[in-house]
């Protein structure tokens, strides 16, 4: 890439509740696609659209992603909303993020599922036009017929804008809510989380493991 050309920086933001495979496929299959240069990895301190009463504290989901990030040179991790506090709302992580990059492009990556959610955030029409919302849904799910333009609720031009950058990923079927019921449990997160998300986990025993 040309040292003049903007980095591409990718934003990949959520609980976290822990980091597992599939949040990272995502990442790679982002990066891929786009040629990012890097995934900023953003956890959450509270979540603006779900209830979250098993969040783990925020220094173990930020311990986590740095344990995961020390060993992949695309990943990063930023705390801004942990520092922020509060409910974290994407356009003011956008804009923090704009005036620590300027030039920089960025891509907010997201599953496919969240484009029909997308006209529920806040400041929705400003936040597309300052990031490149792209998707990645499971083999299926966005061939033509399953996710129209009026299934997104948003106003010209956008439901098509986003339709185009909607491609087929790697999905895998892991949740965070699967992992915390299987450590309470007792049982085996091997090959669902990264080693040393599931040793981090054990250690320090969080999700009543």
């Amino acid at each position: 890439m040309n040292s003049e050309e903007p980095m591409r920086t990718g934003i990949l933001g959520g609980t976290f509740n822990p980091v597992h495979m599939g949040h990272l496929l995502l990442a790679r299959a982002a990066a891929e696609a786009y040629e990012l240069s890097k995934v900023l990895l953003i956890p959450c301190a509270s979540p603006p659209h779900k209830k979250a009463p098993d969040l783990a504290a925020s220094e173990h989901r930020l311990a986590m992603l740095r344990a995961v990030a020390e060993s992949d040179l695309l990943l990063d991790v930023s705390d801004i909303e942990i520092n922020r506090g509060g409910i974290s709302y994407a356009i003011d992580t956008v804009k923090q993020i704009k005036e620590e990059e300027p030039g920089n492009e960025l891509f907010f990556v997201v599953g496919s599922d969240t484009l029909v959610e997308l006209h529920q955030w806040r400041d929705i029409y400003d936040l597309l036009k300052l990031c490149r919302f792209v998707a990645f849904g499971r083999p299926g799910v966005l061939r033509r017929g399953t996710l129209e333009e009026e299934d997104l609720g948003l106003r010209p031009p956008w439901p098509e804008r986003l339709l185009q950058d909607a491609r087929t990923g790697r999905r895998i079927d892991i949740s965070s809510s699967e992992i915390r019921y299987r450590v309470a449990e007792g049982m085996s997160i091997r090959y669902l989380v990264p080693p040393e998300v599931e040793m981090y986990i054990a250690e320090h025993g969080l999700y009543g493991g």
